[in-house]
């Protein structure tokens, strides 16, 4: 590599795709054609004195790890590789963490056991460290005054050379995630009191964040100054819920408060909830991805609906770029919602081109391309009678590479189509993210080495349109800002050189 950087042929980014860091050298896994999501948390705080709540709220106490198991659940998009929950009972914390989804990890007989007044958890895809059960979380850690665990969503820019000078001073990591480096700043200085330890650890830190913080008495929830990452607070009966998205809300029967701002800290304990903000004007720029992919449609993320704003990323799409078709196809999952906007705009037929199978495992788990692109036709079956003798439009949320794409156009083909287009709900993605997104090396990215006509012939398909990004904050509508970095290459932060990861530049 640093014959590479005398070379000057090096730009950078915060990782490679999937960033694996073993003995200094980086494993390069190349998963499917989308940008990976990050991690979900979840936290639940429920008054543990029975004076405090109605007998039929006793439930809450006694199950919040019941109920974390359901909230999980319903953040299960959000990571695949590992899930975990931590319970307090008042006394101590006790955890259980796993690979795979949640109900993969936990039955029935261990959430009976992790009963409790307060609880946090996690599901976890990976964006530093390696998917190992060392890494999964929540991480749980001892301190001077008890334990502590944390559950982490985003990603900490200045994270290795935090990590360098603890290491220096004599503290010793489990784990080779960033997470295990907030949760350190905290520990150390817990006999100070939780509050300020938790303070001036989110001060140190720099990148974005969405953490839970659990000690056997207190629950505690925190936003990175932007608000990148996104996260809210509920109630469900007398107990307080913070969690990545409303859906997990609404998976227990919760109500939405509000979501909880940039740069704010919010503390829940016996006496109620407690807020602190730690500058006075912070820039909400949540990330675009959220609206985009990674949310469920059924959220709401700081106020805007994901689902309205797909479809009118939809609609927005037909308006900049206007298809002779027949019928417009939404791949599923993410570019149905899409799809129908575009339908109701233009007033072509919206039809089912695909079937998707339930029962076929992600294609992202297999090692070799070949076999993730072969495992597309598992998973995606064209419907043959919808298409045939069409003028098929397909409608995507994004392209990373191009080879499902390309897959997708070949199957319309094989199926009888007699058009194949491709209309994209996003802008051109042409740069890596380094706040919490999988994404590969710039120089796979072919929205960023090749042209749009490159492109379009690439992939195979009669044509192709992208939404603009005028376009996209059109269907965002808030008046707000977002993190429109992976489309522009302007970030809210920027990362220090000790925590850019170099890669070959390439011309824009």
């Amino acid at each position: 590599m640093n014959e590479r950087i005398k070379k000057g042929k090096l730009f950078y980014s915060r990782r490679f795709y999937n960033n694996k860091f073993c003995n200094n050298k980086i494993r390069l896994n190349l998963y499917d054609d989308k940008f990976k999501e990050e991690c979900g948390i979840f936290g639940i705080y429920s008054p543990h004195e029975k004076n405090q709540y109605e007998a039929n709220d006793e439930i809450a106490v006694k199950k919040v790890g019941a109920i974390t198991y359901y909230g999980l659940c319903a953040l299960q998009h959000r990571g695949e590789e590992s899930a975990g929950i931590v319970v307090s009972d008042g006394n101590d914390l006790v955890f259980h963490k796993g690979m795979g989804l949640v109900s993969d990890v936990f039955d029935k007989q261990i959430l009976e056991k992790m009963v409790g007044f307060s609880a946090i958890g996690h599901v976890r895809y990976s964006t530093t460290g390696v998917s190992t059960i060392n890494n999964a979380q929540p991480i749980v850690a001892e301190s001077k005054v008890g334990k502590i665990a944390i559950a982490h969503n985003g990603n900490l820019i200045n994270a290795s050379i935090l990590k360098e000078l603890m290491e220096d001073s004599g503290v010793i990591f489990q784990t080779d995630s960033d997470s295990e480096v907030l949760l350190n700043l905290i520990a150390k200085n817990l006999s100070r009191g939780l509050e300020k330890a938790v303070l001036d650890a989110i001060l140190a830190v720099k990148g974005s964040f969405a953490i839970v913080v659990l000690t056997k008495d207190k629950l505690i929830a925190a936003r990175d100054p932007n608000g990148i990452r996104p996260l809210c607070l509920g109630k469900v009966r007398g107990s307080y819920v913070v969690a990545s998205e409303t859906c997990a809300l609404d998976a227990i029967g919760g109500e939405f408060i509000r979501d909880i701002l940039p740069s704010e800290i919010v503390i829940i304990d016996e006496n109620g909830l407690k807020s602190i903000s730690l500058y006075e004007k912070t820039n909400l720029m949540t990330c675009a991805f959220e609206y985009i992919y990674f949310a469920r449609p059924d959220s709401f993320l700081d106020g805007i609906s994901v689902y309205k704003t797909r479809i009118e990323a939809g609609k927005q799409l037909y308006r900049e770029n206007k298809v002779d078709a027949d019928i417009v196809v939404g791949i599923p999952d993410s570019g149905i919602a899409a799809a129908i906007g575009y339908s109701e705009e233009s007033g072509i037929p919206n039809s089912i081109g695909f079937i998707k199978s339930k029962y076929v495992g992600r294609t992202f788990i297999n090692p070799q391309q070949q076999i993730r692109e072969e495992k597309v036709s598992v998973k995606l079956n064209p419907l043959k009678v919808n298409v045939e003798n069409k003028r098929v439009l397909l409608i995507d949320d994004s392209i990373v590479r191009g080879t499902t794409s390309k897959r997708l156009v070949e199957m319309m083909r094989n199926s009888g189509a007699k058009e194949v287009h491709l209309a994209i709900a996003s802008p051109v993605v042409k740069f890596p993210c380094y706040f919490g997104i999988d994404t590969p090396l710039r120089s796979e990215l072919i929205g960023a080495t090749k042209t749009i006509s490159q492109i379009r012939e690439e992939i195979g398909c009669d044509s192709l349109s992208y939404l603009s990004i005028d376009g996209l904050l059109k269907s965002l509508g808030k008046d707000k800002g977002f993190c429109l970095g992976c489309f522009e290459g302007i970030y809210p932060q920027s990362a220090t050189y000790n925590d850019l990861v170099l890669f070959e530049n390439i011309d824009s």
